[in-house]
């Protein structure tokens, strides 16, 4: 599996977001501490979820409102229907690494 870097632990306050450019764009989130990972592009639309507000463990995407499970990835209201695919993170030292997609 290829591990590509997202950022450093301390670049990513609580309730923050990170594009990482992998092929598709992950976004990598701060939630409580905790890093999580999710296809970054809206299943609804071409919009970046690194970019959409987040509150607690849900990120609503900014262009249409749809709400996704951070943690699950699983599609919370309309007018997104299909979840979104979760990935792997890791925190090496004080680097946060997600998996990337399609290596092993």
């Amino acid at each position: 599996m290829t591990w590509v870097r997202a950022c450093s632990v301390d670049e990513l306050e609580d309730g923050d977001a990170v594009q990482v450019p992998t092929i598709p764009p992950i976004a990598v989130f701060n939630v409580g501490g905790e890093f999580l990972a999710l296809d970054d592009t809206c299943s609804h639309g071409q919009s970046s979820l690194a970019d959409g507000y987040v509150d607690g463990d849900q990120v609503e995407c900014a262009w249409h409102l749809a709400k996704f499970d951070i943690r699950s990835g699983k599609v919370l209201c309309p007018p997104a229907t299909q979840s979104q695919r979760t990935h792997e993170v890791r925190i090496e030292g004080s680097e946060v690494y997600v998996a990337q997609p399609g290596t092993r």
